[in-house]
């Protein structure tokens, strides 16, 4: 497996990841009591998803900068 396929599916799971953490922030917010703390959940998630998409977004530029073609499922 090549570095391309592993950050898309780091990325995959990342979104999973910050759904779940959105969802679970609701839930705790909707609480009598809310733990406010839980709010700052899904941040770490979103910084991460930022890093890999901006590394995704930037793929095909290179690419393109480098002289090559993407691969068929990269274009």
């Amino acid at each position: 497996m090549n570095w391309n396929k592993r950050v898309r599916q780091v990325h995959r799971w990342l979104s999973v990841i910050f759904t779940v953490t959105v969802v679970a922030t609701f839930v705790a917010l909707a609480q009598a009591e809310p733990l406010v703390w839980v709010s700052y959940l899904p941040l770490l998630p979103l910084a991460l998803l930022l890093l890999t998409g901006l590394y995704l977004f930037v793929l095909p530029y290179t690419a393109k900068r480098r002289g090559r073609r993407p691969a068929a499922g990269q274009a």
